[in-house]
């Protein structure tokens, strides 16, 4: 469908966001188009909001939607709207700074839409303090011969272990085939703290399911019927895309909050664009008690030193290899 001229304007909250080229097709498969994908975004607004609220945020965009190129987006362009918030993020590496999108309302997650976002990929970081995370993130991420229903007797155990340590996780699908779970936790530790501790729970896991879970650094090394428990998700500049974020793929999936009774059943692929708003409007936002209760990093530090007596390596922080 060729893209409409003229622009609609929607009013978000006090704001009004102008949209252009609403009828331009950003997934050809399903027919879902900007406008579309506004509106799905407006639909699960309290849950997307909460996700990214404060958080320095790169978006994916797709200015040509699907079939064209995807672009990573971390500096605001210039041009935006002088009520939207920014935070500026420094990469020594490049020995480059950048001022990322902050969201703190709705209507500057409509406005990435309008500048051709599908995906929102937070920092694990508010904007108040971007050098200490306060979520740890657990990516159940499966290798080529790993189905679902293995990630899903990982999750399992994945539950388990956080209730031995007395801390409740948050767990939603990526979107795509593995699984994801939140924790939120004291902003008191560094990132390479944080990843310490989130390679610790990863081998522990290890542990009690050496037949079904890696945590081996190499991908090349890793056996392909395994789950991988990425704790470098933990490290500096690694984004996951946020819950009810839209994922850039043909059948418009997207990344959903579960329960964790859910999980035994739950089809990934059956929660997309079209299915996520009434199930919001139904459940409401699985992640809304997230910020209620903080939890403490010592145990599994502990852990990390035990592991470290004991012989075990940690594996050098993957550096992002390029700064858009």
């Amino acid at each position: 469908m060729p893209a409409r001229s003229e622009a609609v304007e929607l009013p978000v909250g006090e704001r009004t966001v102008r949209l252009s080229s609403p009828d331009r097709v950003y997934f050809p498969e399903i027919g879902f188009t900007k406008l579309d994908l506004a509106q799905y975004y407006l639909a699960v607004g309290d849950g997307i909001l909460r996700a990214l609220r404060e958080r320095p945020t790169m978006l994916h965009r797709f200015p040509k939607g699907l079939a064209g190129p995807k672009v990573h987006q971390k500096r605001v362009p210039a041009g935006a709207p002088d009520w939207i918030e920014t935070v500026r993020l420094h990469f020594p590496r490049y020995g480059l700074h950048a001022d990322e999108l902050c969201p703190t309302e709705l209507a500057a997650i409509i406005w990435a839409v309008q500048m051709s976002t599908v995906e929102f990929h937070p920092w694990n970081v508010r904007c108040t303090d971007v050098d200490r995370p306060d979520e740890w993130r657990i990516d159940l991420d499966p290798m080529p011969d790993a189905g679902f229903d293995r990630v899903r007797r990982v999750a399992g155990v994945v539950h388990e272990v956080l209730d031995e340590l007395a801390v409740v996780g948050y767990p939603k699908t990526s979107g795509g085939s593995g699984l994801h779970v939140y924790v939120r936790i004291e902003p008191r530790w560094t990132f390479t703290e944080v990843r310490r501790a989130a390679l610790a729970f990863a081998r522990e896991i290890e542990r009690r399911m050496p037949d079904d879970v890696t945590t081996t650094w190499w991908r090349k090394d890793r056996d392909p019927r395994h789950v991988f428990v990425d704790f470098n998700q933990n490290a500096r500049d690694h984004t996951i895309a946020s819950a009810y974020s839209v994922r850039g793929v043909p059948t418009g999936t997207v990344s959903t909050p579960v329960r964790w009774d859910e999980i035994a059943d739950v089809e990934p692929q059956d929660l997309t664009v079209r299915t996520v708003p009434a199930r919001f409007a139904a459940l409401g936002d699985l992640d809304a008690a997230m910020d209620d209760r903080a939890f403490s990093l010592e145990p599994l530090l502990a852990w990390a030193e035990r592991d470290e007596r004991e012989g075990a390596a940690t594996p050098p922080e993957e550096e992002r290899e390029s700064m858009p």
